[in-house]
């Protein structure tokens, strides 16, 4: 029972987790009250013992007959000034004042100090009274303050649940008031001195002097670094906590400059290879000196890396948050700079050391910049992705960063801004032959097994075939070379899903902004995708289409889709195209022809694709009905776009000899010519002629009159009417860019006439 009782009396472990914080406050708070409490009793019972001990060792020690109303000294001092003040000595006579010194001189009850305890003759044994008097003082216990207790963590054993105490320590309340009162005079003291107010002038001269002084010790910290990187490696630490400036004025350039200094280190710093953490039993072993001071370089390199992107992350978060911090000192202005310095680095960072640790925790961050609202921002993100793309030639990054944009994509719901998919086109995916069967690709050399030489060679050919391998591994070994089978794997694994983000977005999200984006990359892909899903993706392509639901730059993009895939593995289908040739000889005249010219561009390769490439599936009838429609195109468009398609239609004619008779006044075929028909087959263009390049010969661009004369000649390759090679050999897409008045310049440039004036 009585084990049980003491169990009850000491609180478990439990009951104090479940005690509220409120509880506890209280608690603490009655318990410190307690301790003053406890403090100023005993204070005050050392008081009155040490003037008990002074009245003891007086001649005069204090009354013992009722302790409790002992009067203070100051009180009995009062009260005998009163009683001298009390006595008329002045009105006196002189005989009373003789008979007062005679009584004093005698010993008497009378003339004794009532306030003492002595007797009359006690003389002999006062020193042993006096110590007998303090005795008989009532005496007080010296009780020292409770101590508080902190309870631990419980401790279990066989008996069962141990709780764990232990004191806290008292703090001297006398100590902490003096140094209350030392520190309020301090602050007294500083407060005092007047703080002279700086003028404009001269706190601008202090703020340069200060920006001066940091970027010296920036570039002396870095210069050191690069110097010698393996024996100053500590001193990033050093410059890296200069990006957390406190001073106001010049907190927020020296972060910037923090930014990029450490940017461009990590950039020159850096191995050529990943670095991995050590194992267990290499940190046990015993190496050179040289080995470890290499070691305590890659582990404070990577260390200080990964604080440098986690610092670049926060800077990011609180523009993004746009919360203010509690030490004030950049404001929320400042926060779009920082954030444009932090992500321009990690930009930099993704595409300088794509083969360094940390680089997937870049591509997190990076892919959801790509869709911010901050236009700026967004280019930046989405530039950089670019450029890796482009330089990328293992694939190995490229296949992150498709990865996090696919999952991305797919988790807004496909909602983002569709320069996200248009850095897919920028993949370097193009000498990937994927449509070759696995067997046909070239396998790594295997080297024979022991039992296959032993059945094929002899002991001396056994030989040389050994040290031929061993030459062969090492060779392998030094080139580091990816082979072709892992490039391969890597290109497959990323069109896989690229196609599959493509298809869902076709599937899915029809009407959605990223359609031509998409349209455009299955163009570029087409001759990658397999076979299987040709059929399917014409018939949704052509759904698209005849839905309406799309905008004639979206729907040139699907013809463009259509024929790409048809000009590669689709060769091999039995499949007409006849609805796309008719889209888009029905659409040719929806052309802008404004300065803008959405979709010139497009219709240039969508016409390269479709009659060019495959002249052998056109017919003539078709080919002279497109022919006819470019030259009345070309009356309508600006010049450039002018010159873009009459290039096209003598890329026609040397293509389809028979189509000159358009040039021929004479009627050729039977029938009427049927300009509003929207079939090329059937509007009989053989019955016409091209009377629109009369027309172009007087146009003021000098270009377009030269292509007009050349056409009408017959488009010869040699004699007067010959076009220039600088003509000549160019595409029409490249002569479309070349003469494309965007920058508001006449190209050539228009010549100044040199006529003098008539003189009267």
């Amino acid at each position: 029972m009585k084990a049980r009782r003491n169990k009850k009396q000491v609180p478990s472990f439990r009951k104090l987790l479940k005690t509220s914080k409120v509880k506890l406050e209280n608690k603490l708070k009655n318990k410190q009250f307690k301790q003053q409490s406890t403090l100023k009793k005993y204070r005050k019972e050392q008081r009155k013992l040490r003037q008990a001990v002074k009245d003891a060792a007086s001649k005069n020690p204090i009354p013992l007959e009722d302790p409790k109303k002992i009067r203070p000294v100051k009180r009995l001092e009062k009260e005998e000034e009163e009683e001298e003040e009390a006595l008329p000595l002045d009105m006196m006579d002189e005989d009373d004042l003789q008979l007062m010194k005679d009584l004093g001189q005698r010993a008497s009850f009378l003339t004794r100090d009532l306030s003492s305890s002595e007797p009359l003759h006690g003389k002999k044994r006062k020193h042993e009274r006096i110590i007998d008097k303090y005795e008989k003082i009532p005496r007080t216990l010296q009780t020292a303050p409770e101590k508080e207790l902190i309870h631990l963590l419980p401790i279990k054993d066989k008996s069962g649940i141990i709780p764990q105490t232990r004191e806290k320590p008292v703090i001297d309340s006398d100590r902490d008031e003096e140094d209350q009162k030392e520190e309020l005079e301090l602050e007294e003291e500083v407060i005092e001195e007047p703080v002279r107010e700086l003028t404009i002038e001269e706190h601008l001269i202090e703020r340069k002097k200060k920006l001066q002084e940091k970027k010296i010790h920036i570039a002396t910290l870095a210069s050191a670094i690069l110097s010698d990187p393996e024996s100053n490696i500590k001193k990033l630490k050093e410059l890296r906590s200069l990006l957390v400036e406190q001073d106001p004025d010049v907190a927020v350039t020296v972060r910037k400059l923090v930014i990029i200094s450490l940017m461009e280190l990590f950039k020159d710093i850096t191995p050529s290879y990943k670095i991995r953490p050590l194992t267990e039993a290499e940190k046990s072993t015993k190496i050179r000196k040289e080995t470890q001071k290499l070691r305590e370089f890659e582990e404070g390199l990577v260390s200080q890396y990964k604080f440098y992107l986690e610092n670049l992350e926060q800077m990011v978060k609180d523009w993004k948050q746009r919360k203010l911090k509690k030490s004030n000192v950049v404001s929320l202005k400042a926060y779009k700079g920082l954030a444009e310095v932090a992500v321009k680095s990690l930009c930099e960072l993704l595409v300088a050391l794509p083969h360094f640790n940390f680089h997937n925790n870049i591509i997190v961050l990076i892919v959801p910049l790509m869709n911010d609202m901050s236009k700026s921002i967004s280019e930046m993100c989405c530039e950089a992705v670019k450029k890796l793309f482009k330089q990328d030639k293992l694939g190995q990054a490229s296949l992150g960063v498709i990865k996090v944009i696919s999952g991305f994509v797919k988790g807004r719901n496909y909602e983002v801004r569709p320069e996200m998919l248009k850095t897919f086109l920028c993949l370097r995916i193009k000498e990937v032959e994927v449509k070759k069967d696995t067997e046909d690709i070239n396998k790594p050399k295997k080297f024979m097994t022991f039992k296959e030489k032993r059945k094929t060679l002899s002991r001396m050919q056994r030989k040389w075939k050994k040290a031929e391998e061993k030459l062969e591994r090492e060779l392998q070994e030094a080139e580091a070379s990816e082979s072709t089978e892992k490039k391969l794997k890597l290109h497959t694994e990323t069109l896989n899903i690229v196609f599959v983000t493509y298809f869902r977005i076709l599937k899915k999200a029809q009407r959605s902004p990223l359609l031509p984006a998409v349209l455009e990359g299955l163009a570029k892909f087409a001759h990658l995708i397999n076979v299987e899903f040709f059929d399917d993706l014409l018939v949704v392509l052509h759904t698209l289409i005849e839905s309406g639901d799309l905008s004639y730059q979206e729907s040139l993009h699907c013809v463009q889709t259509a024929f790409h895939i048809l000009s590669g593995q689709g060769d091999v289908l039995n499949i007409d195209p006849m609805k796309f040739y008719t889209h888009l000889y029905k659409t040719l005249f929806k052309l802008h022809a404004g300065a803008t010219n959405e979709g010139v561009e497009i219709v240039l390769h969508c016409l390269d694709v479709m009659l060019t490439k495959r002249r052998k599936q056109v017919s003539q009838q078709r080919a002279l009905a497109f022919i006819k429609r470019l030259c009345t195109l070309a009356l309508q468009v600006l010049p450039h776009s002018s010159i873009g398609i009459l290039s096209t239609t003598r890329t026609l004619m040397h293509t389809f000899p028979k189509t000159d008779l358009l040039l021929d006044n004479d009627s050729q075929g039977n029938g009427v010519f049927l300009p509003e028909l929207d079939e090329p087959e059937y509007c009989n263009a053989q019955s016409t002629a091209l009377w629109e390049l009369h027309a172009l010969q007087r146009h003021y661009h000098p270009i377009v009159q030269r292509f007009a004369a050349h056409l009408i000649a017959g488009a010869p390759s040699e004699g007067s009417e010959a076009l220039k090679p600088e003509l000549s050999r160019r595409s029409a897409v490249e002569l479309f860019e070349t003469y494309s008045m965007a920058a508001m310049i006449f190209n050539p440039p228009v010549e100044f006439s040199n006529s003098k004036k008539k003189e009267n």
